[in-house]
């Protein structure tokens, strides 16, 4: 006698078996149901607990095929226990997304005023711009912000965010941002001379920056001031090696930066 299946479906109406993923910490998926997506931070009695890019949580039931993963569904299942550990925040401190592509550059843009503060943003936001698709380019000083905003033609679908060394009332570089009128441009900047000032002194293993007299160059001044060589090059370098994270920032940058990717991240 033939034996027959007690599953009477048939094959073309059964769902087609998708991949089962470990919920590891900082793994990135989307709650169909409701849209939401964020990064794991705990899994825990049949149910995953994520969080977004602002912060929020959101739990959820770990049900089949109740997830997606890069656009395709997948079956959430809890780690192995024992398995390695990952890190779970960038340098930045949002949650680490351990294997993530960079997402397609976006239309829009950060610019910063120089090298050094694009190798700064880099190093510790590098994580988070791309996985948004947010492309940094430096500009040499902004005396014709103006034009190269016009030029960019910023657009709903293609922002502008500026970031401006020495943003202060009654500054040069404060008439020249308060000049930027497009609602699709956004110019902010911190207090700081130079970006050299936005690292926190004790992470260089120094007291503060020092106090430079006009007419001098404020990059050379501060080696001397400091007996380091006069080499500004090889100065920075030794700065960009102090920097490990956020917290190695003042937070006149930091809210300045987030701003900035807010601002052109927004749907």
């Amino acid at each position: 006698m033939r034996q027959y299946s007690a599953d009477l479906t048939p094959p073309w109406k059964k769902p087609k078996p998708v991949p089962e993923v470990a919920a590891e910490p900082g793994l990135v998926v989307e709650e169909p149901g409701t849209g939401f997506c964020g990064a794991v931070i705990r899994c825990e009695a049949g149910t995953v607990t994520l969080e977004d890019r602002f912060g929020k949580h959101r739990v959820f039931p770990m049900e089949p095929r109740g997830f997606l993963l890069e656009g395709r569904v997948v079956t959430l299942v809890r780690p192995a226990p024992g398995g390695p550990a990952r890190p779970t925040r960038t340098a930045s401190g949002s949650v680490a997304v351990p294997g993530a592509r960079a997402r397609v550059a976006r239309a829009g843009r950060i610019y910063v005023e120089g090298r050094h503060d694009a190798e700064l943003v880099e190093k510790v936001w590098g994580d988070d711009l791309r996985i948004e698709g947010v492309v940094v380019e430096y500009l040499e000083g902004v005396d014709d912000l103006p034009s190269i905003v016009s030029e960019f033609a910023p657009g709903p679908d293609a922002r502008l965010g500026v970031l401006v060394d020495h943003l202060v009332p009654g500054s040069k570089e404060w008439r020249i941002a308060q000049s930027v009128t497009s609602e699709h441009a956004l110019v902010v900047g911190h207090p700081y001379i130079d970006i050299w000032e936005a690292v926190k002194p004790s992470s260089l293993g120094i007291d503060a920056w020092p106090r430079i007299p006009r007419g001098q160059d404020w990059k050379t001044g501060v080696c001397r001031a400091l007996g380091w060589p006069e080499n500004t090059g090889a100065a920075w370098q030794r700065i960009l090696s102090g920097v490990h994270s956020y917290k190695d920032l003042e937070p006149e940058l930091l809210g300045r930066v987030e701003e900035l990717i807010d601002f052109v991240t927004a749907p």
